[in-house]
């Protein structure tokens, strides 16, 4: 589906493209006496690999210091740990403070699921130029993404086909090629990675990073989740509760949602986002060029959406501008706030013919390069949500549910009700209708809320607080837009996560940053 049914974290590089159970405890403990052993060599960064997204070999650290990468071996299934291994790919920035006050590595993990770490952080590196001064900075492709033994599903050409189809069908005809296109797109990923389907479960994740913080040589994880990191570190902290170290969660994902919830809870957050768009829009004292009041450019934006279904425009030769890719370019420039100018443009075009910017806003979001090669990235994403969520959903029931999601949104409500159908043939089983994260014994958490998030919206972040327990989860709030709040540069934000991961101040829970 071109949108997806679980928050994904995208790496801000718009102006390149213009703009668990006790038994499996124990299986780890036993494989860790081997695996805990293993000395990682680094060396210099390559470019990334086509699954990771290509592109160039990460430029050194402001300071001349390379990024480093290595891999890391780790069982291929965690229920038989004497059995095959597979290589995790690791990247990192030494810490550039003094080796006295040095505290470890920080293990970060950008979202997704299924975001390479090891090219989004290089990407992001001078924003954690502070936290660097007392640790490592440290990412990974989890399994099944990028190098990490990426799951792999159609090719370049068959994706092109199924981003460009109809996702929102009006009759039984495009309904029928929805399913069919979304039960090819399963059996291409079991046909090409069927051994690898079963074991990319997020728990299969969080068993990796305690492996990770062993072979890395730290007591206790230091970690900064985003997005669908901050499941991976609850459902962490779930399993590993004594482990925790300091852990920060921004762009928090509602822990307690069913994938269904979590797709009408994306709905009314992207409508939130969009919103919040058109009101900025047409509040400044120029005029704003996609419509005269909020009203007005939401109603125009719905007008355009509703001749694309029928009617394409052209996009990027040969390709043109579908329904569904004018919505996934939308969605992409509603993460955050500095798109809001490339949403802006892109729309005039596409009032006036043009849908140039809006797929390119559209490829981002789907791991497209400019070269028409896709990252792994969508493969990815499937193939981890579909492996941990239990929920099987028909055609009939979505369409049963479709007046709850266009209430909840009249333009990305039938996106995200139809993203529910991904799973319904997948090969594997789903683990549970949503993940466990509590973790009495914990350290304490800090999690971040943003109010305007439209991926993952502001309430998670009160759930998951409440679901770590008391004592673990600690709230902070951000009143401000797009995905996520650290990378916003709010410095209120800046001071407290820095405050606590570099100098352990808990701020108070329920602090507030605007």
């Amino acid at each position: 589906m071109p949108m997806p049914s679980r928050p994904r974290a995208t790496a801000v590089t718009a102006i390149a493209v213009l703009l668990s159970s006790l038994v499996a405890g124990c299986a780890q403990d036993a494989r860790a006496e081997n695996l805990t052993e293993q000395k990682l060599n680094w060396k210099d960064c390559p470019a990334p690999s086509r699954s990771e997204g290509s592109g160039s070999a990460p430029s050194p650290l402001p300071d001349g210091d390379p990024w480093q990468c290595a891999t890391m071996k780790a069982p291929l299934d965690w229920d038989d740990p004497e059995g095959d291994t597979i290589d995790l790919a690791l990247v990192r920035a030494e810490a550039s403070g003094a080796e006295s006050r040095r505290l470890g590595s920080l293990i970060f993990n950008f979202g997704g699921p299924g975001s390479s770490g090891v090219s989004a952080l290089p990407s992001f590196g001078d924003e954690y130029a502070t936290l660097r001064t007392r640790y490592d900075l440290v990412s990974f492709d989890p399994r099944g993404v990028g190098r990490s033994a990426g799951v792999r599903c159609e090719n370049d050409q068959q994706l092109d086909a199924y981003f460009q189809q109809d996702a929102t069908p009006d009759d039984a005809a495009e309904r029928t090629a929805l399913l069919d296109n979304t039960k090819k797109f399963n059996a291409a990923c079991e046909e090409n990675s069927k051994k690898m389907l079963p074991q990319v479960r997020t728990t299969d994740a969080a068993r990796d990073m305690d492996l990770m913080r062993q072979v890395l040589g730290d007591e206790r994880l230091h970690y900064f989740g985003i997005s669908y990191g901050t499941e991976l570190g609850g459902v962490y902290a779930h399993l590993f509760p004594k482990k925790v170290g300091r852990a920060v969660f921004d762009a928090v994902v509602d822990p307690t949602q069913t994938s269904e919830q979590g797709s009408l809870g994306q709905a009314r957050g992207f409508q939130r986002a969009l919103d919040n768009f058109a009101k900025d829009c047409t509040s400044k004292t120029q005029d704003c060029p996609v419509g005269d009041t909020a009203q007005d450019v939401e109603a125009r934006v719905a007008g355009l959406l509703k001749r694309l279904d029928s009617k394409p425009i052209p996009g990027i030769f040969p390709r043109v501008l579908t329904q569904s890719a004018a919505t996934n370019g939308i969605a992409q420039a509603l993460y955050s706030k500095d798109f809001w100018e490339y949403l802006t443009e892109g729309l005039e075009q596409a009032y006036d013919g043009d849908g140039q910017i809006l797929m390119l806003l559209s490829d981002l979001m789907n791991g497209r390069s400019e070269n028409g090669e896709y990252s792994n990235a969508s493969a990815a994403n499937v193939s981890i949500n579909c492996a941990d969520d239990k929920p099987r959903y028909s055609a009939a029931y979505v369409e049963k549910k479709l007046p709850e999601f266009r209430a909840a949104s009249a333009l990305f409500g039938d996106f995200m009700a139809w993203s529910m159908v991904g799973c319904t043939d997948w090969a594997v089983p789903g683990a549970a209708d949503h993940p466990d994260v509590s973790a009495p014994g914990s350290a304490p958490i800090l999690v971040v809320g943003n109010t305007g998030d439209p991926a993952t919206p502001y309430e998670g972040a009160r759930k998951m607080a409440d679901a770590l327990g008391r004592g673990v989860g600690v709230e902070l709030t951000y009143k401000g837009q797009g995905h996520g709040a650290y990378g916003s540069k709010n410095p209120c934000v800046r001071r407290t996560v820095d405050g606590y991961l570099l100098n352990g101040r808990t701020p108070a829970a329920g602090t507030v940053c605007s």
